[in-house]
């Protein structure tokens, strides 16, 4: 399914032009922009890549043609034929592994400069990411948002906010790889206690997250344990977990009818049987559930959307 709204559209890619659209965008973003490093073939290309591309999905908003923002997909059937997650080079993720059913990794987050302020685009790309969710049966999301330099003491508020506030339940929590670092970083500072509880103020914490975290936070995602420090990339890590059942309330009501709808929902559970109590539930069934998924993050768009009924994954996504 493809989702519009009036001249702008969110869906998978469906061949090799539009992959390597993506892949322009991820280098003009990164590696021109913030000066992620790039080897000489990205650079003669104007792509950025890395091996994990292979068998990822990449979800991408349309505009005119071109791509304005994009997010890199890798399930678990995905990890399993790459030889694991992208996530692993910075994260233990043993725990989560774990889940039965799938679970997907959510990277390489960007939009386009010019559309930044034009909230539509991020809200777009919720949308389709939630629409990827239900049609995969995926339990667990997870990812390693980023914030721009290689000091995470400049973020202290909020990474001591988020250490102290928004923990993952210990049996699902990540924990940092510090003998991953490259050479010559310090291995104290993976530390997110950078402040002591009694210092944090709420409000400085939030103004120093990147609005990819606040979104994740809206969300009711949780966080692993450390930073992770990423010289080539001029970055500093963590890691988010979104599972289905902790799903704000709000979001919950608004797309089930009930507040208390995933209570009963465990990621102990097989994917197929969670998401069969949803689908047989009388309030609410897949096509609903997207609707009002991308309904909710389109707000004041809403009446402006529509959906395209066609089996993206039937497509030809051709991927290199």
């Amino acid at each position: 399914m493809a989702i519009k709204v009036r001249d702008y559209e969110v869906r998978l890619t469906r061949n090799k032009e539009e992959r390597k659209q993506v892949r322009q965008l991820r280098y003009e973003v990164f590696c021109l922009e913030e000066n992620a490093s790039a080897t000489e073939e990205q650079k003669s290309l104007g792509e950025e890549y890395d091996s994990y591309d292979t068998y990822a999905d990449y979800m991408a908003v349309f505009h005119e043609n071109k791509i304005v923002g994009t997010y890199r997909i890798i399930d678990r059937d995905a990890a399993e034929k790459m030889g694991g997650f992208y996530t692993e080079r910075e994260f233990n993720l043993s725990k989560i592994k774990k889940v039965k059913g799938n679970i997907a990794e959510m990277s390489r987050a960007c939009v386009k400069q010019e559309y930044r302020d034009n909230g539509l685009v991020m809200r777009l790309l919720w949308a389709g990411l939630c629409e990827y969710v239900v049609k995969r049966k995926v339990s667990i999301l997870f990812g390693v948002p980023s914030f721009v330099g290689t000091n995470p003491a400049a973020s202290a508020q909020a990474l001591s906010y988020l250490y102290y506030n928004c923990l993952s339940p210990s049996h699902l929590r990540a924990t940092v790889l510090k003998e991953n670092l490259d050479a010559g970083v310090n291995p104290g500072m993976t530390q997110m206690n950078i402040l002591p509880r009694a210092f944090i103020d709420e409000a400085e914490a939030r103004k120093q997250m990147t609005p990819l975290i606040k979104g994740y936070l809206r969300l009711g995602a949780t966080f692993g344990r450390g930073v992770f420090i990423d010289k080539g990339f001029g970055t500093y890590d963590v890691f988010v977990l979104v599972q289905t059942k902790n799903i704000d309330k709000t979001y919950q009501k608004h797309f089930t009818g009930s507040e208390n709808a995933f209570d009963d929902l465990d990621v102990k559970m097989g994917p197929l049987s969670m998401l069969g109590k949803i689908a047989m539930s009388p309030f609410t069934g897949t096509a609903k559930v997207i609707r009002a998924f991308a309904e909710l993050f389109m707000r004041e768009d809403a009446a402006d959307v529509e959906y395209i009924d066609k089996d993206d994954e039937e497509s030809n996504q051709d991927k290199e």
